[in-house]
């Protein structure tokens, strides 16, 4: 099947949860978008060998917790295609494009506001005390940033400013790290858009039929969608997401995730203390 070279869908799938995920995905966009590619970063290609439509690439998680690994994704992504849509690996494409899928220059977002009306609206006075700082240090206009829902998402080439946009978010996310806050990918993103001037757009308009899990709930909340229906999609996510496991095999599995996690603390650590952009941007020693 000849694939065009000008768009790929993307996802990450580390461990066997997200592969499980990105196999039903990779079928979904066989069966309703063919001929179109799938770029996959995955600690096991083997998986996906049968698909032909799929390019997956070996990878190991990075970030703390590998939120910030999207970032690989999209850059492996671009260096491939000339634009990409970043899904989670846990999307399920439903129906055929209905839209035409033709983004602009930089990033197109499905969901997202200003960053100050987004911030607001959360608890954390951590949070929001690390974005301002890193807004303050990287000499960034805060009522400029955007906020974006990075579940699913458009990406286009613009002058090759994504070569910055992609250094910058790493700098960032190890800040966000070093203060203990493992997520926050769409701060991140946002913050280094504004700081190197990347389009951050909206279009609400879904150019496809799809499932998430926490999307879904709120279509059904606001009468938008039946759960009836979608009754089959909430079951394989939860067959996916909490499989069957004995008590030891679950204690096995936290002491696993939880030696990981300590390991990539150590790394970061270790990261940063040889990272001289990250020290002259946020003044450490």
């Amino acid at each position: 099947m000849e694939m065009s070279q000008e768009f790929c869908f993307c996802t990450l799938a580390v461990g066997k949860r997200y592969r499980h995920h990105a196999r039903m995905l990779a079928q979904d966009i066989q069966q309703y978008i063919p001929a179109t590619a799938l770029c996959i970063l995955t600690d096991e290609p083997e998986d996906f060998r049968e698909f032909t439509h799929v390019l997956a690439f070996k990878h190991r998680l990075q970030s703390v917790k590998g939120y910030h690994d999207k970032r690989f994704v999209l850059e492996k992504s671009l260096s491939l295609f000339n634009s990409c849509m970043f899904l989670d690996s846990d999307v399920r494409v439903i129906g055929a494009v209905e839209k035409p899928m033709n983004p602009l220059p930089g990033i197109t977002a499905r969901t997202g506001c200003d960053l100050l009306h987004h911030i607001a609206n959360i608890n954390s006075c951590k949070e929001i005390q690390v974005i301002e700082e890193v807004a303050q240090k990287l000499d960034i206009d805060i009522q400029k940033v955007q906020w974006f829902h990075e579940f699913m998402f458009f990406m286009r080439k613009q002058d090759e400013l994504e070569k910055k946009f992609f250094q910058f978010w790493e700098t960032i996310s190890y800040f966000f790290e070093t203060q203990g806050i493992y997520h926050g990918e769409g701060y991140a993103m946002g913050l280094a858009a504004e700081k190197v001037g990347l389009m951050i757009r909206f279009d609400r308009e879904d150019k496809f039929p799809f499932f998430k899990d926490n999307i879904e709930l709120i279509r059904i909340k606001n009468g938008q969608s039946d759960l009836q229906e979608k009754a089959i999609y909430f079951q394989m996510h939860q067959e996916i997401e909490y499989p069957k496991l004995s008590i030891l095999r679950r204690i096995i599995n936290k002491l696993i995730k939880h030696s990981i996690f300590l390991y990539r603390i150590l790394r970061l650590k270790i990261l940063v203390q040889k990272d001289e952009k990250f020290h002259k941007l946020f003044g450490v020693s």
